[in-house]
């Protein structure tokens, strides 16, 4: 897989998309951290850290890939990973007493 460089609109089409994600993840694991605290239930606290992996993962990927220059096969499976990782603590939390 070659890593070519990407056009202008392109680039900022990731970026406002990776910009959204980050938004909508940071608040989905606001509230759902804000509903843990308020009720002390463990699953939403997994819940919570799920997003919270699955948001972290999309930001590394697309700041390795951009920012730090890494080559884009490296930041995709950075966010691959990461976003694996959230959806089993997600899929824990559902499960979770």
């Amino acid at each position: 897989m070659a890593h070519t460089t990407a056009s202008t609109s392109i680039a900022t089409g990731i970026v406002v998309v990776k910009t959204g994600i980050l938004v909508l993840g940071g608040l989905i694991t606001y509230f759902s951290l804000k509903a843990y605290r308020k009720t002390g239930a463990r699953p939403l606290r997994a819940f919570s850290l799920g997003f919270g992996i699955i948001t972290l993962g999309s930001l590394l990927g697309g700041t390795f890939d951009f920012i730090l220059g890494v080559d884009l096969a490296t930041g995709i499976l950075i966010d691959a990973t990461l976003t694996f990782v959230g959806f089993a603590v997600i899929t824990y939390s559902l499960y979770a007493d």
